[in-house]
């Protein structure tokens, strides 16, 4: 008996122990005395919920607790304009708006947030931020002229009387070798007797037995076959008068090139001196545009720059053409750059004089840009709404460029492979001008100082 009851008493003990530790070490139950926005401190409610203005989870303050340490300051902006900032609190001296604080973890201001559900309503797309090759067309208009490398004049290199004219008239077709006129020329008839005579002696010595007169005899015949050469006779021509050995009165001049005659000075009974241009003869299968550019786009054009050349008066048509060189001084009075472009013309379209359409095609340097669908025009600037990710959008000012195909250079205000609203910004547009006319109106309705007023509670639903 004493020995059960000695359990006993060693049981309630152990018991009572418990339940007196137990109660010791117990969390009292605290009270709430509201919630919070851990982001905006300024903001309390008297139940749980979420934030408005940031969308974060409030955030219970109790009686016998701190309330939760605010974030750490970034820096402060200006509400109206959240592009202006600065380190330190005061006013934007453009606008005169006190600038507001903006906490680590903060969404950026301005950002208007929207959930998944309805960015699915509004078709809500993205594009990203990169890096693009420009390239763009610079127009000219230009004007048709001979390929100057193919321009070719004929003069007989010595004096004579033209006995017989082939190609009579300016504008006339020629083929490379064809027959131009004949001329005689006392000298190029002596020229003549003295290669047959060189021949005649070396063919008489070519048995000497003194190697120094075979020598000699062949020199002389290599001797005026030069001079006949220099006197632009044809190979073919002195080999006739090796076979014939009889010297003709008038020989025959050919077309040095393909083309057409453009001027023409060869007369029958005419008598010729050297320096008498007798024909130029001009081949137009291949031509030179020479195209006008105005002062700004001489920086985007070089040697080599591929182009494309066109005529009103032959639409659907189109010639590729090259920029082959570019002249060194600007014209003063149109402050353009002449520039020359070399294409071929085997049909003999492009006619000297003619105005032609130049569309210069440049590649520049990879240049930052953003889908052309992204940027809304806002009169005097240009705005995007950046994905900031958990549903939020920052509207941000931006600064473009020319376009790109469906892009657009962007010169400032974006960062390469930031995301941007390309589809449905309009009405993220209309909803966070909504909000900023909403928190203006809260501003104006606010009461001044007010330093030691009780806050305002505000039901969150």
């Amino acid at each position: 008996m004493r020995r059960v009851l000695g359990v006993l008493l060693l049981a309630g003990a152990f018991t009572a122990g418990y339940f007196f530790r137990g109660a010791g070490t117990a969390k009292p139950e605290r009270t709430v005395l509201y919630w919070v926005d851990p982001m905006h401190p300024s903001y309390k409610s008297d139940r749980p919920g979420i934030a408005p203005d940031c969308g974060m989870a409030l955030e219970p303050v109790y009686a016998n607790g701190a309330a939760p340490a605010e974030p750490k300051v970034l820096y402060y902006y200006d509400p109206e304009q959240p592009a202006y900032r600065s380190g330190n609190p005061g006013f934007n001296p453009e606008t005169g708006n006190e600038l507001a604080p903006h906490q680590e973890g903060a969404p950026p201001p301005g950002a208007l947030r929207v959930p998944r559900r309805k960015q699915q309503l509004i078709g809500v797309t993205y594009g990203t931020v990169e890096m693009t090759s420009v390239a763009r067309t610079i127009h000219a208009v230009g004007r048709v002229t001979a390929d100057e490398t193919r321009i070719h004049h004929v003069h007989a290199k010595i004096e004579g009387w033209i006995e017989d004219v082939a190609v009579g008239f300016v504008g006339q077709q020629v083929r490379k070798g064809e027959l131009l006129f004949r001329l005689y020329s006392p000298h190029l008839l002596a020229a003549q007797q003295e290669y047959l005579l060189a021949l005649r002696a070396r063919d008489e010595l070519a048995s000497a037995r003194r190697e120094e007169t075979r020598r000699h005899a062949a020199a002389l015949v290599e001797a005026a076959r030069r001079k006949l050469e220099l006197w632009d006779l044809t190979a073919d021509q002195i080999a006739e008068l090796e076979v014939t050995r009889q010297a003709r009165r008038a020989l025959a001049f050919y077309s040095p090139a393909h083309g057409h005659v453009t001027q023409r000075n060869a007369f029958p009974q005419h008598w010729v001196k050297p320096e008498t241009e007798l024909y130029t003869i001009v081949d137009y299968s291949r031509v030179w545009v020479i195209a006008d550019i105005y002062e700004p786009e001489i920086s985007a054009i070089g040697v080599g720059t591929a182009a494309v050349i066109s005529l009103p008066s032959l639409p659907g048509r189109s010639f590729p053409a090259r920029v082959s060189y570019i002249q060194p001084e600007l014209d003063g009075a149109t402050r353009t750059l002449k520039v020359r472009l070399e294409l071929a013309n085997p049909r003999l379209t492009l006619k000297p004089e003619m105005y032609v359409e130049v569309d210069l095609r440049v590649t520049g340097a990879p240049r930052l840009t953003a889908p052309a669908e992204a940027v809304l025009d806002a009169g005097h600037t240009r705005k995007v709404f950046v994905d900031q990710g958990e549903g939020y959008f920052e509207p941000r000012t931006v600064e473009v460029g020319e376009r790109v195909g469906g892009r657009v250079v962007i010169l400032h205000g974006l960062r390469l492979g930031e995301r941007v609203v390309t589809s449905g910004n309009f009405l993220l547009d209309a909803e966070s001008k909504l909000k900023s006319a909403a928190g203006a109106m809260s501003a104006a309705e606010a009461p001044a100082g007010g330093g030691g007023s009780p806050p305002h509670h505000h039901h969150h639903d």
